[in-house]
């Protein structure tokens, strides 16, 4: 078991008191007695009465018994002389079942206004990396009981995982997603650090999590954009350090969110010039890649339990070789890209399954047959990409067979990568479903394998498994059958009545016929009567001549 003492911690110094000498900013430098010097990440208090306690951290040592901190609010209203306490240590944390439920700054004070927190101890947020004796030698899946992730890009066990993705593509609800699965599935907990992002989208977040029920899994560590670059820079290890304590204390598999890993790197940007160093490529602090393994380093997998990462990465001007950007890429272990295009044809969630990428697809790790369906499966979805142009210029009726075939299959691929999500119940009134690895691999297996090339591509569309599919498809075609006999009938009751129709025409139209024929009959018999008549006087008058 790990162990919670506080690394660093100098209760020779605590109490001690010096003076504010110079302010810059959200950094500070102060003096203390010779022998009563702070160590660094110390955390320093100043009084500053209705104000409240500012609390800063020390950065550097300068000599002549002076120290460079950096405030962790704003220095608004500080002036030189201000007396400066020593505590002694780092900044602390609370850990603990209090902190499930709640929202915190990241000096673990509540800010959801719902009263004290209980905790039996609090933990600094500067802590070393678990030793190598302790990692879990074998690298494991973690099941999201999401289809397209881990089919195509399986999260690891204590890994870190980048997400990619706009505004208005379904980011949250993944986030949400995972969460309610972790914790329903895998009784698992969730810590979400908002790092300088917006604090309206926090307050959503907040809400939302409430009206899915998954706020009471959940702990939720924020330090906003509106906050100084001291606090966003040290947000991300108060929300890690509370993880940390359910994986070491609670043997536990935690899920650890940070939106966004690049507002960590642009806060300690903003005061490593303030704090006297050299600024290294495109600005960035030289200290950069330091910074970021300190943080990626304690996210791993223990013999105990294990610390899952989901990081939101935004990349400047979209330039992956941007320093911020390319210092993440080397922790990760996966990506998950959420694209625009697939969202707007109503697939959900977004995935790219070519973009999206995982370094443990391997079937040493995952098994030959996952292995093998995945490769498959993104195979006919390139092909089918490749055949997209050809299709738009000239129509799929130009395609060969094969390619026909493969279009077919990569649309009913494309669509059972979508998915019903428990979190989203309540808006599209689909209930979620949790769907294992076995039933995924077997549900592309089939569709591959052409097993269902008769099932209708709209049969796909949000369902669970493959079983689900086939029953919708055989719901459609009792449907379908009903509706024919439904046809039938009614076309046999038009028939019938054409009939009867037709019949009273054609008694009418014989009436008609035996009048005339009378008529007819009648004229012929008088004009022959007439004849007979004009006969019958042309011999009287031969007989009166002769």
């Amino acid at each position: 078991m790990a162990t919670t003492e506080t690394p660093r911690d100098s209760d020779s110094t605590k109490g001690a008191v010096g003076r504010v000498e110079e302010i810059q900013g959200v950094v500070l430098e102060a003096t203390f007695n010779d022998g009563e010097l702070p160590e660094i990440y110390n955390a320093l208090e100043i009084d500053r009465g209705e104000a409240g306690t500012l609390v800063c951290e020390v950065q550097q040592h300068l000599g002549d018994d002076r120290v460079r901190a950096v405030a962790m609010d704003t220095t608004d209203g500080l002036a030189r002389g201000t007396e400066v306490v020593d505590t002694g240590g780092p900044i602390t944390v609370p850990v603990g079942e209090g902190t499930l439920g709640r929202i915190f700054n990241l000096l673990g004070e509540p800010i959801d206004l719902a009263g004290d927190v209980e905790y039996t101890e609090r933990w600094p947020i500067h802590r070393p990396a678990p030793n190598v004796e302790n990692l879990t030698p074998t690298t494991e899946m973690f099941e999201t009981g999401i289809k397209v992730v881990d089919l195509l890009a399986p999260y690891a066990k204590g890994g870190k995982v980048g997400l990619f993705g706009g505004a208005g593509v379904g980011k949250t609800v993944l986030i949400q997603e995972l969460i309610n699965n972790l914790a329903q599935e895998h009784g698992g907990l969730s810590a979400f650090c908002g790092v300088g992002e917006r604090s309206r989208e926090g307050n959503d977040l907040w809400l939302e999590m409430k009206e899915s029920g998954v706020i009471d899994k959940t702990m939720l560590v924020f330090g906003q954009m509106n906050e100084p670059p001291g606090a966003r820079m040290r947000v991300a290890l108060s929300g890690l350090t509370m993880a940390e304590y359910f994986r070491e204390q609670g043997g536990q598999d935690v899920l650890l969110f940070i939106d966004n890993i690049f507002r960590f790197v642009q806060a300690g940007s903003e005061v490593s010039a303030l704090l006297g160093r050299m600024p290294s490529q495109v600005g960035y602090q030289p200290t950069l890649e330091t910074e970021m393994g300190l943080l990626q380093e304690r996210i791993t997998s223990t013999r105990e339990g294990s610390v899952t990462s989901v990081q939101a990465i935004y990349v400047p001007a979209d330039d992956l070789t941007d320093p911020a950007p390319a210092s993440v890429f080397a922790h990760l272990n996966a990506t998950t890209v959420l694209s625009r295009a697939i969202s707007e044809k109503g697939i959900y969630p977004a995935v790219d399954p070519l973009d999206s990428t995982s370094t443990i697809l391997k079937p040493d790790i995952l098994g030959e047959e996952h292995f093998t369906v995945a490769n498959r499966v993104k195979e006919i979805l390139q092909r089918y990409k490749e055949l997209q142009d050809i299709i738009a210029i000239l129509g799929i009726d130009e395609l060969s067979d094969e390619d026909k075939l493969i279009v077919g299959r990569a649309r009913r691929v494309e669509r059972f990568l979508s998915q019903p999500f428990f979190v989203a119940e309540q808006f599209t009134g689909t209930p979620g479903q949790y769907v294992p690895i076995a039933e995924t691999i077997r549900g592309f297996q089939e569709i591959i394998d052409g097993q269902h090339d008769d099932v209708p591509e709209s049969a796909f569309f949000l369902k669970g498994t493959i079983d689900d599919v086939v029953k919708a498809a055989s719901g459609d075609k009792g449907d379908a059958k009903k509706e024919d006999e439904k046809a039938d009938a009614k076309a046999g009751e038009e028939d019938e009545k054409v009939d009867a129709k037709a019949g009273e025409e054609d008694e009418k139209v014989d009436a008609k016929a035996g009048e005339e024929d009378e008529k007819l009959d009648a004229k012929a018999g008088k004009e022959d009567e007439e004849a007979d008549g004009k006969d019958e006087d042309a011999d009287g008058k031969d007989e009166d001549a002769g």
